[in-house]
């Protein structure tokens, strides 16, 4: 049963946040990026007063990739995306109100009507996202309930037959697993210019921090099997690189991982994507590695994911592999608009929204099961962002996670002193230490996430708020 909230205030602090390595996805470098933090105090219509927290870094080119604006542009966008948001949530939820209208309402002013030509809109929808998480997590709070528990009994007052009039009889209570998932199995991400093996790289290029940096480290220390190979150099280059690859794992773990291309929106057309597969299977080690591909994510901008002319080698790139949309997924049309065009898949990302998700479950069910859902997340990190992500993907039942904020950053050591301990106390079976600072525990190449089952949105450690720094005292840095 639904229970409305009004919201009292709100605030965001940030936290400057260093990579341990540099990642390159797609035409950009990450070395460093904003975490946002925000707080909201709600009130639910017994008088209860209740705090919630969200978080997520401001990653530059990827929520807009304009080669027009700078990477401090890109974060000035995200921050205008949140205060608009803010204002829109505030303004819906004055009164009391189930958290599904307010963020309908909110959704709705931010938004406004599908547009496969519009590039901006997974900025706008980010700080809805952002003020969705924390109001999840606090009405959770308020009621003391978890977010499984919380979506198997409505708290919401989640309606998705109001934007998918096919779910009107949708129940998505019944449809969840009784218990969320206590462990999920870790997505690694190989980045375009991550190393293979430790003994080809240049002394000059090693961390030296005691944790792995080549994939051979990586498979060793955590036990993966699942990668997510990046790709988006062209299709020559494109071709070598999973050929390598292919040799790589025919060594490292007998030809037998599970395989998923993420295209970073950077081809023209499925057309030259197929050709580079093609390419890459005339070698017989690289037939072997397309032959384990799961699906392939995103390989065209998102303006043209929706493109037919781009699109028209569909049938034939589905023959190997089913193909997801990531970027293109702005909105909540998005999904049934590529469903149209043959796409099979949709991410889960919580920066895209947590009823977004829920929606697209539905709309995966509501189609006869040839529909799929992944999850997708690379650099949200600990504690509350990586837990609420892994909170939402554990009561969908999601099998494997995209994961690899413990790869390009340094463990838990972006929060204050007294966070970690609290978290390192709090969830035992996903965190450990290790060397000097607190890290995420992977073995066996699986996340544990049996503590995330507590009361709120997948966290319940102490979080210092007041140690991050006020939004009105921080400034964006220089590109």
């Amino acid at each position: 049963m639904a229970s409305p909230i009004r919201i009292l205030s709100t605030e965001l602090r940030l936290t400057d946040v260093e990579t341990r390595l540099p990642f390159r996805f797609g035409g950009a470098i990450l070395n460093a990026a904003p975490l946002a933090t925000l707080r909201v105090l709600i009130q639910t219509e017994d008088g209860e007063d209740a705090e919630g927290f969200s978080s997520d870094l401001l990653m530059p080119k990827w929520f807009e990739k304009d080669p027009s604006k700078s990477a401090r542009d890109d974060v000035i966008s995200l921050l205008a995306s949140i205060e608009r948001a803010t204002a829109a949530w505030v303004r819906a939820a004055t009164a009391p109100t189930p958290v599904f209208d307010a963020w309908r309402a909110a959704y709705s002013e931010c938004m406004g009507a599908f547009d496969p030509t519009d590039t901006s809109a997974l900025v706008r929808s980010f700080g809805v996202s952002l003020m969705e998480r924390a109001v999840i997590d606090a009405t959770c709070r308020a009621t003391d309930t978890s977010f499984h528990n919380a979506l198997r009994a409505d708290l919401f007052g989640f309606a998705p037959g109001e934007l998918h009039p096919e779910l009107a009889t949708w129940d998505l209570g019944a449809s969840l697993p009784h218990e969320p998932a206590d462990s999920i199995e870790v997505r690694h991400t190989i980045g375009m210019d991550d190393p293979l093996r430790v003994e080809d790289m240049k002394p000059m290029d090693r961390a030296d921090d005691g944790f792995p940096q080549a994939l051979d480290e990586d498979i060793e220390r955590y036990g993966v099997r699942r990668f997510k190979v990046k790709v988006g150099a062209g299709e020559e280059e494109d071709a070598r690189r999973l050929t390598e690859l292919a040799a790589f794992f025919e060594s490292a773990l007998d030809g037998q991982p599970t395989i998923t291309l993420d295209g970073n929106e950077r081809y023209a057309d499925l057309a030259g994507f197929l050709s580079m597969l093609e390419t890459t299977a005339r070698d017989p080690l690289g037939a072997r590695l397309v032959e384990r591909i799961a699906f392939i994510e995103q390989p065209l901008d998102r303006v043209a994911t929706f493109d037919l002319d781009a699109t028209a080698a569909m049938s034939d790139l589905s023959v190997l592999a089913p193909v997801v949309i990531d970027e293109a997924d702005g909105h909540v049309d998005a999904f049934t608009r590529a469903v149209a065009l043959g796409y099979k898949g949709v991410s889960i990302k919580s920066c895209k929204g947590v009823f977004r998700a829920l929606l697209n479950r539905g709309l995966v069910e509501a189609r006869g099961g040839e529909l799929f859902q992944t999850g997708e997340d690379l650099t949200n990190l600990p504690a509350i962002a990586l837990q609420e992500d892994l909170a939402l993907m554990c009561a969908l039942g999601v099998e494997d996670v995209e994961r690899n904020g413990h790869h390009y950053f340094r463990g838990l050591d972006h929060l204050p002193e007294a966070e970690q301990t609290s978290a390192l106390d709090r969830h035992t079976d996903l965190y450990g230490r290790e060397l000097d600072c607190g890290r995420v525990s992977i073995t066996d190449g699986k996340m544990l996430t049996g503590s995330l089952a507590c009361v709120g949105f997948g966290h319940e450690h102490d979080v210092a708020f007041e140690e991050r720094t006020p939004m009105e005292e921080w400034a964006p840095q220089e590109a």
